[in-house]
């Protein structure tokens, strides 16, 4: 006789209030995915040399048109959580201070990968296509390419595109062209 065994899969509201508790604290590395809580890769100094480069380019090129999440939660459903490297959202007076975004508030996410690329690509990104995030970047350090992600449907994107470092990436959203140097260093 076989015995069945199943997982019991955290909510959102359980996640914070283990955070609230101090079950989870600010310096642990997790997020919900599934509703279960997922230790992420350590940031190394590629990749945060990585985030921050994108970051001061996007202040630039965006101004005060979005709000620029940096690894920062995005509420997908009653069960994931993800916080992904960068997140490009609606402008709001409140910089999302009373509840973290939701997918419809959400223009572009993006993923530097470069521990977690199988990751970002497997688990990440098949989660934003699901929740409708319009579209998804991945930073490949390590190839030294940009992975373009457009047109959710059914769990994955319709569009995708690689971009090299000589390459430009169209962000249709705001009318920009970005040399994918500029992003990769």
């Amino acid at each position: 006789m076989s015995v069945q065994i199943s997982k019991r899969l955290l909510t959102v509201s359980e996640y914070h209030k283990m955070a609230e508790a101090g079950i989870l604290n600010e310096d642990d590395r997790v997020e919900l995915i599934h509703g279960e809580i997922i230790e992420m890769s350590p940031i190394g100094s590629r990749h945060s040399g990585h985030v921050k480069r994108i970051l001061k380019l996007l202040v630039q090129l965006l101004d005060d048109k979005a709000t620029i999440g940096v690894q920062d939660p995005i509420v997908i459903d009653d069960f994931s959580e993800p916080e992904p490297d960068l997140s490009i959202l609606e402008f709001r007076e409140d910089f999302y201070e009373k509840e973290h975004p939701r997918p419809h508030q959400v223009f572009l996410i993006i993923e530097v990968a470069d521990s977690s690329l199988y990751y970002d690509r497997t688990t990440k990104l098949p989660i934003y296509a699901e929740a409708g995030i319009p579209e998804c970047w991945i930073v490949n350090i390590e190839d030294e390419q940009i992975e373009i992600h457009k047109t959710p449907s059914q769990g994955d994107y319709l569009f995708k595109e690689t971009v090299k470092r000589n390459g430009t990436i169209f962000w249709e959203r705001f009318d920009l062209t970005i040399k994918a140097s500029m992003i990769l260093g």
